[in-house]
């Protein structure tokens, strides 16, 4: 039987309940109910990389995978446009039609002028003190987890995670003025982020939330679809889990709303095997 057109408005429409915080009272979250169309909204999936230089994160990265693809599945069927963002790694891919859709995009004149500060392979969006105060983690020990000895910091990524499937008709880029094309060629108002590390890359890659929220676009997190480098032997001293729950309250007081993966594929939200919080 044919859908009448209320209903397929409706059936183009991602319902969300976005969480969010005040600056006056940052402890006390408040939900909203919206309806993004998907048509204009995009996913970008930060650094899930094949490998880690912390066992422990790539550790994680490794068991998020595989639910993230699922929920990237479900988000590709409903008209989600699927953007892959694995930072310093995207050369891998330069001969796929993913790689060539991002490179091919006309381009658009952000705005205001993209951050081109480097760290890490890419240009880098800041801290800005008009919009947020300091982080509530201490990750100046780069955030390893692991229990014991630390691990060396180097290069151990050499791609995308394989568990993450790439279809077509997604776009493969880590360079904000790609994305930005991308995205106004698309005509997208919404995006979606997930991926890692919440406090470092998906904050401040140059197509991560402070951009993003500074280009105007309306971002939300996806809040179950993350992790975070930090070390509970540093200040404030809590378990990993709850010092990633801290920095989600953070961006949703500072930054933009949050949501879980429930909206789009149903069900729990997911959790880390490690997190034994009740």
């Amino acid at each position: 039987m044919a859908l009448t057109p209320n209903l397929m408005a409706e059936d183009n429409k991602l319902g969300l309940t976005l969480r969010s915080r005040s600056k006056e009272a940052p402890k006390r979250a408040a939900e909203t109910k919206a309806k993004w169309e998907t048509g204009k909204t995009a996913l970008i999936i930060c650094d899930m990389w094949d490998d880690h230089w912390c066992e422990s994160a790539a550790r994680r990265v490794g068991e998020l995978a595989g639910p993230m693809n699922k929920m990237i599945k479900a988000a590709r069927e409903k008209g989600i446009f699927i953007i892959h963002a694995p930072s310093s790694v995207v050369s891998f891919y330069e001969n796929t039609p993913q790689r060539k859709l991002a490179k091919a995009a006309p381009f658009s004149k952000t705005p205001f002028p993209l951050s081109v500060k480097e760290r890490w392979g890419t240009n880098w969006c800041w801290p800005d003190p008009k919009f947020e105060g300091v982080l509530p983690i201490d990750d100046s020990d780069m955030g390893c987890s692991c229990k014991g000895e630390k691990c060396e910091i180097r290069e151990a990524w050499t791609r995308q995670i394989k568990t993450i499937e790439i279809m077509k008709g997604d776009a493969i880029t880590d360079n904000g003025q790609e994305t930005w094309n991308l995205l106004a060629e698309r005509k997208i108002e919404n995006v979606i982020l997930c991926g890692v590390h919440l406090n470092m890359c998906v904050l401040g890659r140059p197509f991560g939330i402070r951009q993003m929220v500074k280009l105007g676009k309306n971002v939300a997190l996806m809040r179950d679809m993350t992790d975070t480098m930090y070390n509970p032997e540093r200040p404030p001293g809590v378990d990993h889990f709850t010092g990633t729950d801290l920095v989600i309250q953070h961006i949703e007081q500072h930054w933009c709303p949050s949501f879980t993966s429930g909206d789009l594929v149903g069900g729990e939200a997911f959790k880390f095997k490690e997190d034994k919080r009740k």
